[in-house]
C-alpha cells in the first residue's frame, strides 16, 4: 500500500536513516546520482536540515505529528518545496518514524514572490517618504507605517491613539471644518480616490503641511468602504516654497502695477509679440488684442526717432544683451510721449528666439529735464552775480557786523596758519580783553547802548594797535588782540594800560554818559614754536585771575595762576559734588538774653564735611560758592535742615525757641522763595532770616521787596547782620522794618578798652530801642563784654564767651549743663 502512494513515503529511524522508502522517494534519489540513500539527511537542503532536525525532536518529545517545510531535490537537479509530514510508527512492539512527502512548490514559490514584491513595495514607500495608513473599519484594526509616525514626530513603536477625536485635535483650527467635509467624502467612497491638504500638529509643538491621499478597497453589502487605505506626505517645505513664490509673484505685480511698467514678449521666428494691458494703455491701444505684429511696435516710434533705435539694435554690444534706449512713440491722437525700454532676448525651452522686455512711460521725466536745464541755464547766467558777491559773503562770514571787527572763525584761522608770524618768526603774545560793567549798560539802557560800548571798545582797540597786530571780537564783550612779542613785558604792560584807560573813557549815548571798564588777561612766549591754541587759553585764565582781584586791571599768566585756576576748578567741582552728596551741613551757634542769660535761640552756620580736608568753614568755600552762583543751593539744603532740626529739639523738649538762617542776596531776589516756604509748616515768631552784609538794603529789587514782605506776613522775622560795618543805612531799616539789629564783632571787640567804641555800641543800641528793634551783639568773647552790653542796654547777647558753634547733637546736653553761667 505504502510503496503504491502516489507520493513519497519513507519510515525512518530515530536517527533519520532509512528502514523503508517507497518507489517515488527511492526514483527521487536515483534521479540524482544517489540510488542507496543512508537517509533523509543525506538528500535535504543542507539550510533546512536543522528545521528538519528540531521536528524529529518534538515528535518523540510530544508524541504528536509535526510538519516541517523542506526542499529536496527533483529529477532535474533543482531544489522543491515538500511539507515533511512526521508521526510516530509502532509496529510487533517497535517504534519507527513516518514521513510523508507532500509537494508545496507552488505556493512557497508564491509567497516568496509576494514577499519580495512587498519588499520593493516598502522600499519604495520608505525612499518616497510616504506614510502609509490603512483603516480596517470591519475588524477595528488601524494600521501607520513607521514613517507616517515619524513625519508627525512618533516613534516607530509608539502606539496611536486611533480615534478620530483625538486625532482632530492635531488639526489645525483653520482647516478642521474642511478636512472633516474631506474625511466625509473620503468615508462615503463618494469620490474613487480622495485628495487633500491641511495643517497638522507636530508632536514638538510646530504645524506641518500633509497631502493626503485615500481610497476605499473594501466595502459592505449596502456599498459603504469598509477598509481605507491611503498615503500621506509632508509637504510642508513645497507649501512653503509655493507660499514664497506666491508672495514673490504679488510683490512683482504690484511693483508693476505701481511703476506703470508694460510687460511685452516677442517671438522673433514668428514676428508676433504679447503685449500685456499696461503696455497697450502705454501705447493707446487699450481695448485691442494683447498678440499683436511686431511691426505694431515700429510703426509707432517717431519717425526721427526710428533710424536711431534700428541702428542701436543692429549695434547692441553681444557680451550685454540687455537693449536699452529711449525713443518718441506716436500716439494715435497724435500726441508725442517718450518711451524708455529694456528687451533681454532668450531662447526658450523649446529652442525658438525669443525676447522679454518692459517700456514706461518717461514723457514727465522729460519735461522735468527740459525744466531742469532751462532752470541750470539761469543760474548759470546768475553765476557770475554770485561770483561777485563772494567776496563780500566771505568777508562778513569772517568779520563781526557791529565792529567790523575780525570775528572768532578768523581769529581760529589766523592762529592755525599763524599768519600774523613774520619772516623772523617772532614770538606772539595774546591779549584776551573783557569789558566790565556792559552788562548794567545793556540792561538798563538797551542793546543799542550797549552796541554803542562795544563799537567804542572796538575802535580803542584798533587805534591802540598797529597794523601787524590782529584784533578781533570773539564773543558778547570778549576781544582777542594777538600781536609779536620781541621779550618785552613791559611794552605789553603799556599797552594794556592804555586800553584800559580809553576803554575807561566817558561815551556820550542819546544824553548818557556811559563809563565802562575793561580787564586783560596777557599770555606772552618767545618761542615761535608754542602752540597759540594754547597761548589763547592761559590768556583767558590771565584774565579770570585779573577779574577776581578787583577788575580794571591786567595781569599776565603765569604757572602759579594756573596751579590756582585748577585748584579753584578742582575745588568748584568738590563744592558740586559736596552738593550732590549733601556735604554741607549746619552748626549751630546759641543766643543768649543779656539780663537772664537764658537761651533766646540759635543761629544756623554753615559748615562742610569735606571728605579729606574734614569740617570747613565758609570761608574755606564761600566764594567759590558764589562764582558757581551755588550759595542759595547751599543755604536752602541748610534750612532745610535746621528747620528738621529745630522741630527734634521741640520733640525732646529743647528749649531752643527761635531759630535763624542766613539768607544771601541771590537768595532773597529768587521768585520761588515764598514756594519753596510753604513747604515748611513754619511757626511764625520762631524763625527768622538774616540778610548777610553783602545785601545792598538800599537797593533791593522789586523781586526781593516783594520777598521781604512776603516774610513778614508768613511771620517770619527779619535780622539785619554785620550792623555798622556793612551796607546798611538808617534809611534802609526804615524801609526794611527789621526785628533785630546785629552789631559787628568788630564794634564790640574793643569796648572794654576804648570808650569811644562803647559810645559808638551804646548809639546803635539807642537806634534799635528808639525804632523798637531788638539789638544783638556778636562777637561777645569776655565776661567784660557780657556786662558791658547788659549795662548798655542790648537784649541779646552771642559769642565765645557763652557758647561755641557746635553741631545739633550738642546743643541738648551743653543747655543741660548750664555751663555758660
Amino acid at each position: 500500500m505504502i510503496d503504491d502512494a502516489p507520493f513519497d513515503v519513507a519510515i525512518l529511524q530515530p536517527d533519520g536513516s532509512f528502514s523503508y522508502c517507497n518507489r517515488h522517494l527511492a526514483a527521487r534519489a536515483l534521479s540524482i546520482g544517489r540510488a542507496n540513500p543512508t537517509g533523509i539527511f543525506a538528500l535535504l537542503h543542507i539550510e533546512d536540515q536543522t528545521a528538519f532536525s528540531l521536528a524529529m525532536t518534538q515528535l518523540r518529545l510530544s508524541r504528536k505529528p509535526q510538519v516541517a517545510e523542506i526542499r529536496l531535490p527533483n529529477e532535474t537537479g533543482s531544489w522543491v518545496w515538500m511539507a515533511a509530514n512526521l508521526s510516530i510508527r509502532a509496529e510487533k512492539g517497535a517504534e519507527s518514524i513516518l514521513l510523508q512527502l507532500n509537494d508545496i512548490d507552488s505556493r512557497k514559490r508564491a509567497e516568496e514572490e509576494r514577499k519580495s514584491w512587498e519588499e520593493r513595495w516598502n522600499s519604495a514607500l520608505v525612499s518616497s517618504q510616504l506614510g502609509v495608513w490603512d483603516h480596517d473599519f470591519k475588524t477595528g484594526v488601524f494600521y501607520y507605517s513607521d514613517t507616517w509616525k515619524t513625519m508627525r514626530g512618533y516613534h516607530v513603536e509608539e502606539v496611536i491613539d486611533a480615534s478620530f477625536s483625538k486625532w482632530l485635535e492635531t488639526v489645525h483650527p483653520g482647516d478642521r471644518d474642511f478636512v472633516m467635509e474631506q474625511v466625509e467624502r473620503q468615508n462615503s467612497g463618494e469620490d474613487r480616490v480622495s485628495i487633500f491638504q491641511y495643517r497638522e500638529r507636530h508632536r514638538a509643538g510646530h504645524y506641518i503641511w500633509i497631502e493626503c491621499r485615500g481610497a476605499a478597497i473594501e466595502w459592505d453589502e449596502n456599498g459603504r468602504p469598509t477598509r481605507i487605505v491611503g498615503t500621506d506626505a509632508d509637504v510642508t517645505a513645497y507649501k512653503e516654497t509655493e507660499d514664497r513664490l506666491s508672495q514673490t509673484s504679488r510683490r512683482l505685480e504690484l511693483a508693476i502695477d505701481v511703476s506703470n511698467i508694460g510687460v511685452f514678449e516677442t517671438d522673433i521666428e514668428s514676428g508676433s509679440t504679447f503685449w500685456d494691458d499696461r503696455l497697450l494703455e502705454i501705447y493707446g491701444k487699450t481695448g485691442q488684442p494683447n498678440l499683436q505684429p511686431i511691426a505694431t511696435w515700429f510703426e509707432q516710434i517717431h519717425p526721427d526717432d526710428l533710424p536711431k533705435v534700428n541702428e542701436a539694435i543692429a549695434e547692441r554690444d553681444p557680451s550685454n544683451p540687455i537693449f536699452s534706449h529711449e525713443y518718441r512713440i506716436v500716439m494715435p491722437d497724435g500726441s508725442i510721449r517718450f518711451i524708455r525700454a529694456r528687451v533681454r532676448p532668450f531662447i526658450d525651452g523649446f529652442g525658438r528666439r525669443k525676447s522679454i522686455g518692459a517700456n514706461w512711460d518717461v514723457t514727465e521725466d522729460q519735461m522735468i529735464r527740459q525744466e531742469l536745464e532751462k532752470a541750470n541755464r539761469l543760474a548759470e547766467a546768475r553765476n557770475r552775480e554770485l561770483e561777485a558777491a563772494k567776496a563780500r559773503i566771505e568777508h562778513d562770514a569772517l568779520h563781526d557786523f557791529l565792529t567790523g571787527l575780525p570775528n572768532r572763525r578768523y581769529l581760529d584761522e589766523v592762529i592755525s596758519k599763524r599768519t600774523i608770524m613774520n619772516v623772523a618768526r617772532e614770538g606772539l603774545a595774546i591779549l584776551h580783553v573783557d569789558l566790565d560793567r556792559f552788562k548794567q549798560i545793556n540792561d538798563t539802557l538797551g542793546h543799542r547802548a550797549g552796541d554803542a560800548m562795544l563799537q567804542h571798545a572796538a575802535r580803542v582797540l584798533r587805534d591802540c594797535t598797529g597794523p601787524q597786530d590782529v584784533v578781533a571780537r570773539i564773543g558778547g564783550d570778549e576781544f582777542v588782540v594777538v600781536t609779536p612779542f620781541t621779550g618785552s613785558s613791559f611794552k605789553l604792560s603799556r599797552l594794556s594800560d592804555t586800553i584800559i584807560q580809553k576803554i575807561r573813557e566817558p561815551v556820550n549815548f542819546e544824553g548818557h554818559i556811559c563809563r565802562i571798564g575793561a580787564s586783560i588777561g596777557i599770555c606772552q612766549d618767545e618761542d615761535p614754536a608754542a602752540d597759540p591754541r594754547q597761548m589763547l587759553l592761559n590768556a583767558d585764565i590771565a584774565l579770570y585771575r585779573a577779574k577776581r582781584l578787583g577788575r580794571n586791571r591786567f595781569d599776565f599768566f603765569t604757572s602759579d595762576i594756573q596751579a590756582e585756576v585748577i585748584n579753584t576748578k578742582k575745588m568748584s567741582d568738590e563744592v558740586l559734588e559736596g552738593l550732590e552728596k549733601r556735604e554741607f551741613i549746619p552748626f549751630y551757634q546759641l543766643q543768649f538774653c543779656a539780663r537772664s542769660l537764658n537761651v533766646a535761640g540759635v543761629e544756623t552756620l554753615a559748615r562742610w564735611r569735606h571728605p579729606v580736608r574734614g569740617l570747613l568753614a565758609p570761608a574755606s568755600f564761600l566764594s567759590i560758592a558764589e562764582d558757581l552762583e551755588a550759595v542759595a543751593a547751599i543755604d536752602s539744603s541748610l534750612m532745610e535742615q535746621a528747620l528738621s532740626d529745630f522741630q527734634r529739639w521741640r520733640l525732646d523738649g529743647v528749649p531752643v525757641p527761635r531759630l535763624s538762617v542766613n539768607v544771601s542776596a541771590k537768595r532773597l531776589s529768587d521768585p520761588n522763595l515764598a514756594q519753596e516756604l510753604e513747604r515748611f509748616a513754619i511757626e511764625p515768631g520762631t524763625f527768622s532770616f538774616e540778610l548777610l552784609e553783602t545785601i545792598f538794603l538800599d537797593d533791593c529789587d522789586p523781586v526781593a521787596i516783594r520777598n521781604l514782605e512776603m516774610l513778614r506776613a508768613a511771620g517770619i522775622d527779619i535780622e539785619i547782620d554785620d550792623f555798622g560795618t556793612g551796607h546798611a543805612s538808617i534809611v534802609s531799616l526804615l524801609t526794611v522794618n527789621p526785628q533785630t539789629l546785629k552789631i559787628d564783632r568788630e564794634l564790640v571787640r574793643s569796648i572794654g578798652e576804648s570808650d569811644k567804641q562803647r559810645k559808638l555800641v551804646g548809639s546803635i543800641i539807642d537806634i534799635g530801642r528808639s525804632l523798637n528793634i531788638r539789638v544783638l551783639a556778636e562777637g561777645v568773647e569776655t565776661q567784660d563784654h557780657v556786662r558791658i552790653l547788659r549795662d548798655l542796654g542790648c537784649d541779646l547777647l552771642q559769642g565765645y564767651a557763652l557758647a561755641r558753634p557746635m553741631p545739633f547733637e550738642d546743643i541738648k546736653s551743653y543747655i543741660a549743663k548750664n555751663g555758660w553761667r
